[in-house]
């Protein structure tokens, strides 16, 4: 008797990517297809899909390596749990960026074998992707790396300090709200369409911050989200006690970049649930915006140096020193998820909060069902 597989996704704009990972995911059984309704893609994207539930449902149920497709039920990254368990599979088959420490701990739980596939395309088609084939907008998202929440005034009041932010090329569709500077980029998307516009790009910088910030906002989103997807390359934004940089210290250089690509590691998390309060409970004071800017300043000359063991080792006392002053970043999951990678890594912290977003980890080997980006060139 054939082994049940199953896989879950949107097959938004079916592709010959989407065909070839149900290929490879139906040479170990009979393919079991769940597709995420409208309401749950809207919500972990914050966009409307290209084609409706029923037609994608349609289209994957007219493949021939697909024994049954439907729509699941549920809602959020574990939309299928319900049919997950009436179907009973012997396999539950992901692509590296479908890779979440959720789904594997729930097959663990359930006796079924977890495989992680890596994109291998079909023949000699090219590799594709929903996101690249939606590259109306090539704006870039944001990877800040080291001493995030300076760029807010109630915290480098205490003490001024440095954000390192990349600017990362499109090759994924982050999810939203997920620490990547999703919700500026929507706004670069409202005023730009396509991409960033020619010219001076700390000008871009400021047009996408007013433009994100009205006069009379309440919460003024910090200006690295902005800097971070305008500025190529690897930047040092220097604050002290106001909502833009004093200073900005640049670098293009492409062994700095290259090295960068080769030992930074994505894990995706899940999303935060709605209306988590990220600044409940925040004790923030000079020693800890201290101990922010100096593990900022140490992973930039790590960085620099392409010294990864300096390099990781400051990325993690940034990230501590943030959770020592906004403890509701994180949750007990997530702290227990990353113990399980402390061990294999030099460096980590999260991008998100309260259960969203990556796991961001230095290393100079390869993790496990991980994604790598590409840093945006000047």
């Amino acid at each position: 008797m054939p082994k049940k597989v199953f896989v879950s996704g949107s097959y938004d704009m079916l592709h010959s990517g989407h065909v070839a990972f149900f290929e490879e995911a139906a040479s170990y059984g009979e393919l079991y297809v769940g597709i995420g309704s409208d309401k749950t893609i809207e919500e972990l994207k914050a966009r409307k899909t290209i084609n409706s539930e029923a037609e994608r449902l349609y289209m994957v149920r007219a493949l021939k390596v697909v024994k049954e497709a439907w729509i699941n039920t549920g809602s959020g990254m574990l939309d299928f749990v319900d049919q997950l368990k009436a179907l009973k599979p012997d396999i539950f088959f992901v692509n590296t960026d479908g890779h979440t420490h959720a789904k594997e701990e729930l097959c663990r739980e359930l006796g079924i074998q977890y495989i992680v596939s890596h994109r291998i395309p079909h023949g000699n088609l090219p590799v594709r992707s929903t996101t690249a084939l939606r590259q109306v907008c090539m704006i870039p998202y944001r990877i800040d790396l080291a001493g995030g929440w300076l760029d807010q005034p109630y915290v480098s009041k205490y003490h001024p300090g440095a954000v390192l932010t990349v600017s990362i090329e499109p090759d994924y569709e982050f999810n939203h709200r997920s620490g990547m500077a999703t919700s500026s980029r929507n706004k670069a998307i409202e005023l730009w369409q396509t991409d960033i516009p020619d010219g001076d790009r700390e000008k871009m910088a400021k047009i996408l911050f007013s433009f994100e910030n009205p006069p009379g906002t309440k919460y003024v989103s910090g200006s690295q989200d902005s800097l971070g997807i305008a500025l190529p390359g690897l930047n040092r934004l220097n604050y002290r006690g106001g909502y833009w940089p004093e200073t900005i210290d640049k670098v293009f250089d492409e062994k700095v970049l290259k090295w960068m690509e080769e030992h930074l590691w994505l894990i995706p998390l899940f999303p935060r649930v709605e209306d988590y309060d990220v600044l409940a409970g925040t004790r923030i004071d000079e020693e800890g915006a201290r101990e922010l800017a100096r593990a900022a300043d140490a992973c930039w000359e790590g960085l620099n140096a392409c010294n990864l063991e300096m390099a990781g080792r400051a990325m993690s006392d940034s990230f501590e020193a943030q959770i020592r002053m906004f403890p509701n970043m994180v949750t007990e999951e997530i702290l227990s998820q990353l113990e399980t990678y402390k061990p294999q890594v030099k460096g980590w912290k999260l991008s998100g909060a309260g259960g969203g977003g990556y796991f961001i980890l230095l290393n100079d080997k390869p993790v496990k069902n991980a994604i790598q980006v590409r840093i945006r060139r000047a």
